[in-house]
Order: C-alpha cells, then sequence, then structure tokens
C-alpha cells in the first residue's frame, strides 16, 4: 500500500498519473474504474494515436487486413483524461511532478507504464530503407514495403524477426534472416529446442543466414562480415527491446541492470506512490527464486490489478504470476508458459519435426515451464500445473497420447 493511501485512503481529490498508454497504462487506468477508485485519472501517451494493441502490429495490421486496433475502451465513460502525442521527459518527485513539452503535469500517484523500445542497429540511424517494427507508424510505413515485394532483409531471429519475417513471406516477398548466433531465438530458448525451429524459416520459402553479423547497410544491400552482399529493398531490425526508463535518469527511481524499474512484489518503484507496470519493470517471484523482467503482452494485461489494488487502499497478493506469451510464425502456433531457468530437467512430448510438439521443464519433479507448438491443450493445462506447483510423473509426461495433466502425481 502507498504511503498516501495507507494514510487517506482512496480520496477523491488524488490524482493518479499513468505515463504510457500501452496494454499495461491501459489497463491500469479501466483497473482503478473497476475498482472503485473516484480520484482523478490521467492517461499520457508520447504518440498521437488513440491507445492500441501491439500484436497485430505483425501481423494483421501489417498485411493491411486492418486499419488499426486501438482498445476497445471508452475513456470518457470511465472518466479518464487522454493526453496523447505529449512525451514526458523528467519527473521530480519532491514536488510530485512529470516534465513535458507542455508544462508540468502534478500527481499524487505516479504509475510508469512506458513498456520497452527496440534496440537499434548501430550505424544506421537515418539510413533509408531502416525499419523498426514496434509502433503503429513503423507498421504503416512497412504495409507498402510488403505490397512492393521487396527483397527484405531481416536482422534479427527473434520472436519479432520471425513474425515479421512469415508476414512478409506471405505477402510475397523474397526474405533473408540474418542471425550473429548458431540458431533461431537464442537468448529465449536452449539449444536443443530452438534447433528444430531453423527448418521452419527454408519450409516457408525464407533464407536463414547464421553466424551471420551485419557489417553495414548501404542503399540497396545488406554486407555482412565475410563479405556477402544481400540485396535489400528494405531492412527490418529485430534484435530485442529494452525498458524505456531514459526519461527517469536523475529521478532517485531504482533501476536494474537492463534499465528496468525495480519493482518489489506488489510493483512498487524505490520512492513513495510510484508504481512500475509492464516492459518496463522487474519483478521478485517467489515461485522462481530470482527477478523477473517479462517483455510480453500477459504480463502487461495481469500487473495492473495489483498496481490498481494498491492504489485504492486494497492489500493484495503479491504480484507472481506465471509468465506466458504466444507468437504465430510460419504457420504455426507457439505458446510458452512459465520460466525455465532453474529447471533440472527437460522433457519432450511429440516429434519436435512434426507439426505439433511440447516440452516441458521440470524442477525438483514440479512443472516450471511449457513449450507448446501446435498443442494449445498441453499449454492450458501447463500453465495450471506450473500455477498449482504439482509434482509430475515423467514417464507419463513424455506420452503425447496422454493429456498433460494425467502426468500430475
Amino acid at each position: 500500500m502507498s504511503e498516501l493511501t495507507q494514510e487517506t485512503g482512496p480520496a477523491a481529490g488524488v490524482r493518479v498519473v499513468i505515463v504510457g498508454a500501452g496494454m499495461a497504462g491501459v489497463q491500469t487506468a479501466v483497473a482503478l474504474r473497476e475498482q472503485g477508485f473516484p480520484g482523478s485519472v490521467t492517461l499520457i501517451g508520447a504518440e498521437p494515436h488513440q491507445p492500441y494493441d501491439r500484436p497485430p502490429l505483425s501481423k494483421a495490421v501489417l498485411l493491411g487486413k486492418a486499419e488499426g486496433s486501438a482498445f476497445d475502451v471508452d475513456f470518457e465513460t470511465l472518466d479518464v483524461e487522454l493526453r496523447l502525442g505529449l512525451e514526458v521527459t523528467g519527473v521530480r518527485p519532491d514536488t510530485r511532478e512529470l516534465d513535458t513539452a507542455e508544462g508540468r503535469v502534478p500527481y499524487d500517484v505516479l504509475v510508469v507504464a512506458t513498456g520497452a523500445e527496440p534496440v537499434r542497429l548501430p550505424g544506421t540511424e537515418g539510413v533509408p530503407g531502416v525499419h523498426l517494427l514496434r509502433t503503429l507508424d513503423d507498421a504503416e510505413r512497412l504495409r507498402p514495403v510488403l505490397a512492393r515485394q521487396h527483397d527484405i532483409v531481416v536482422v534479427g531471429a527473434g520472436w519479432i524477426g520471425a513474425e515479421f519475417a512469415t508476414a512478409a513471406r506471405e505477402a510475397g516477398c523474397s526474405v533473408t534472416v540474418v542471425e550473429a548466433a548458431d540458431r533461431p531465438l537464442v537468448g529465449a530458448l536452449p539449444a536443443e529446442v530452438a534447433a528444430p525451429m531453423t527448418a521452419w524459416y527454408a519450409d516457408s520459402g525464407a533464407s536463414l543466414r547464421t553466424h551471420a553479423r551485419v557489417e553495414r547497410v548501404e542503399p540497396g544491400a545488406v554486407v555482412l562480415d565475410d563479405g556477402s552482399r544481400l540485396p535489400a529493398g528494405a531492412v527490418v531490425v529485430g534484435i530485442g527491446a529494452r525498458p524505456a526508463t531514459g526519461w527517469l535518469a536523475g529521478s532517485g527511481i531504482e533501476l536494474g541492470v537492463h534499465g528496468e524499474i525495480v519493482a518489489d512484489d506488489h510493483l512498487r518503484a524505490s520512492l513513495p506512490d510510484v508504481y512500475a507496470v509492464g516492459d518496463c519493470a522487474s519483478f521478485p517471484s517467489g515461485r522462481y527464486g530470482e527477478r523477473l523482467l517479462v517483455h510480453h503482452w500477459d504480463n502487461a494485461l495481469q500487473g495492473p490489478r495489483t498496481v490498481a489494488a494498491n492504489i485504492v487502499g486494497e492489500t493484495p497478493a503479491p504480484y507472481d504470476p506465471v509468465p506466458y506469451f504466444w507468437s504465430e510464425q510460419f504457420g504455426r502456433f507457439v505458446q510458452y508458459a512459465g520460466h525455465h531457468g532453474g529447471a533440472d530437467a527437460l522433457l519432450r512430448r511429440g516429434d519436435p519435426a512434426g507439426p505439433s510438439w511440447s516440452v516441458c521443464w521440470l524442477r525438483e519433479g514440479r512443472l516450471v515451464a511449457v513449450l507448446a507448438v501446435g498443442r494449445p491443450r498441453d499449454l492450458a493445462q501447463g500453465r495450471r500445473l506450473i500455477e498449482s506447483g504439482t509434482r509430475m510423473d515423467p514417464t507419463l509426461l513424455t506420452d503425447p497420447s496422454r493429456p498433460l495433466k494425467s502426468a500430475a502425481l
């Protein structure tokens, strides 16, 4: 509970200002009203667009199947003030004010939900034809690129790189993906799990170049460090994202090794009446015994309920979700739940060369993570088993013909 609500309760005169109008910020505003908060709520977004959902950007919006992905939220009815196209450049905790181009904005309670920003490829700032895919404007700039069926080079074989390559192939583009590591998803999955995904690129007609580093980008080409030149009508960079917290420099809000806000198990930052939620914040997980920084949609959906409960004066349970995300790539639906760091056993369900299979991670006999490719039932059951901490029978677990839950002891 914040100092303010601890002393006064959710008074009507309390001003909550939320910085960031993505999923985490919007859901915090919604949760505040759903939980009966009577004070003022202001939602500030740096982009001029009506707040929108990001996952469709790499799919329907990119391919022109949808014009946008605005949230179906009636902010006027919720009595939430929207201030869009306004960048927050600093915070003054002593006076409880935010610095913006339009002057200072006062707050009583501050919620930071600024998400993450893409990592740029060094040396490509301002180079024509080099794109990122994070915002609605990014997707709208890339849509005509796909329509013209350019030769496209994608830098990075992570989740976003694979999703963009999938859309580009669907649009009829020639696609080459270059990855500095020896396999896709090197930072997300172990080698023995990610290795079978290499074949997905060739199956879709995309070329995957591993152990490939970009030396430079020239008009119409990408030059690799081995001297080879790849034709490129456009270059899309997907080499990761980092918390968008640069504007907090000098504020006294503690940041972690990745630049994220270090929140506690109730998503409180290091300063009184400041909360952090979504991609910009890490939190301690009792379930996994370590601090987690989760850059996925479901975390931005769940965390706001905890933040809102604290602000209205309740005492919620510690925030300790089972992380979850999904990805649609190369005709496959990939889902992941949990956190496999610290697992002591990896078990497979099904043939990874086939269309559907799963991987389960155990720690001391309990399921801690599951990756499901085309097996949504495994994911749904696995997520519940992770939450309950149930011990599993490894022999039954590896039989793909049996429901995953049947392996529970």
